[in-house]
């Protein structure tokens, strides 16, 4: 966050050396100043806030990508003549831990149709989802675990 603030300044410094106070010249002088925080970063001791953003992208692509699929096998289960589902709950052990990650996670999973977050564990280690076809939850587990939990993981760690 320290990055970003210091980012912002830098792209005011643009505008006021540069003499242009236009919202292009800003967004230029934002990015000179990522570039310039991005060419000291070993000496400032981080990767700095840039390589986050494209993994927070990546994230959402993600759960643009999941959305898409699982409204895809939504469709295709509520549009078959003969509907053999298998709703049902199941635990799912984090490996998140703090809050946002947590909270985050429930949403995402929530969000892509066919599967619910219902509860967290007291102990917060545990989340437990409802999935429209839990007939393999071994499977759902992995998913969950290999995709939005592992990017959460990448995006704010």
């Amino acid at each position: 966050m320290i990055l970003f603030l210091i980012n912002i300044v830098l792209a005011l410094v643009w505008t006021v050396v540069s003499g242009s106070f236009t919202f292009l010249n800003l967004v230029f002088g934002f990015l000179l100043g990522a570039a310039s925080l991005y060419l000291i970063r070993r000496e400032i001791g981080t990767a700095g806030y840039v390589s986050r953003f494209f993994r927070i992208g990546a994230l959402f692509l993600l759960f643009i990508r999941e959305l898409l699929m699982s409204a895809w096998r939504v469709a295709v289960l509520v549009l078959k003549p003969k509907m053999d589902l298998k709703p049902g709950i199941f635990a799912y052990r984090l490996k998140v831990d703090r809050d946002f990650e947590i909270s985050l996670l429930a949403n995402l999973i929530t969000l892509t149709p066919g599967t619910l977050s219902v509860d967290v564990s007291e102990d917060r280690s545990t989340l437990y989802v409802h999935a429209i076809d839990c007939s393999d939850p071994e499977a759902s587990r992995a998913d969950i675990a290999n995709g939005f939990e592992r990017k959460i993981l990448e995006a704010f760690r």
